[in-house]
């Protein structure tokens, strides 16, 4: 079945215009009918296929989903609302982002998957480049596979400008020691969106870049 329909993005294309609070109260019941609705239900569909490969994803669809309200607090930008909808599969969800997850974002121009680990606090980060400078065969293994190639390109992330002196020798054969943020992504099609091979294809990423969540865990962890 096709989980949203074109009216997911008229919502979007008119909100990107209109993005003040008094537009999206008058649009709410559409917002929930055909944006809100359908991705919740996305989003279990995803739980319930994740969970039964890697058990420790016990959350709820309201643990994964991000608010398409912004936090204006901080910004110049002062727009209230979010041009898409996303979430994080991961045992955290999205109120633990130390845990590395698959996260989908879907917009009007299209779809953004990321996995990998992008917000990683100091001592984890630290014992993240100590199994990287261990296992830097285990390590090349997965960022070199083809299929990981293929579909995600290369590892990305923020950069050190320098590197604690324990790395330092195996920073030279490994430059991604730098890296205090290791990521990966995929865009894929709007017409994705409208077709019943949506969830199979986001379970298809997932799959190909378990195995480097699955490293970067067992250091996180």
């Amino acid at each position: 079945m096709a989980w949203f329909d074109k009216e997911f993005v008229a919502f979007f294309l008119e909100l990107e215009v209109n993005n003040y609070k008094e537009w999206f109260h008058d649009n709410k019941k559409r917002y929930e009918q055909y944006v809100k609705e359908p991705f919740y239900d996305f989003v279990a569909e995803m739980i319930s296929r994740i969970k039964k490969d890697d058990p420790s994803i016990n959350i709820e669809p309201k643990d994964a989903i991000f608010r398409i309200n912004r936090d204006i607090r901080f910004s110049k930008d002062k727009r209230p609302y979010k041009n898409h909808v996303s979430a994080i599969i991961s045992p955290g969800g999205r109120k633990n982002l130390d845990v590395p997850g698959s996260y989908f974002e879907f917009k009007a121009e299209g779809i953004q998957y990321y996995g990998g680990a992008y917000h990683i606090e100091k001592e984890p980060l630290a014992r993240v480049r100590r199994l990287i400078a261990a296992n830097p065969q285990n390590f090349n293994k997965i960022i070199l596979d083809k299929k990981f190639v293929a579909t995600f390109g290369d590892v990305l992330g923020e950069k050190n400008i320098r590197i604690a002196k324990e790395f330092e020798e195996a920073a030279e054969v490994q430059p991604l020691l730098f890296n205090k943020s290791f990521y990966f992504g995929a865009r894929r099609d709007l017409s994705l969106l409208f077709d019943n091979s949506l969830a199979d294809e986001i379970f298809n990423l997932y799959k190909i870049g378990k195995p480097f969540n699955t490293f970067f865990r067992q250091a996180i962890n």
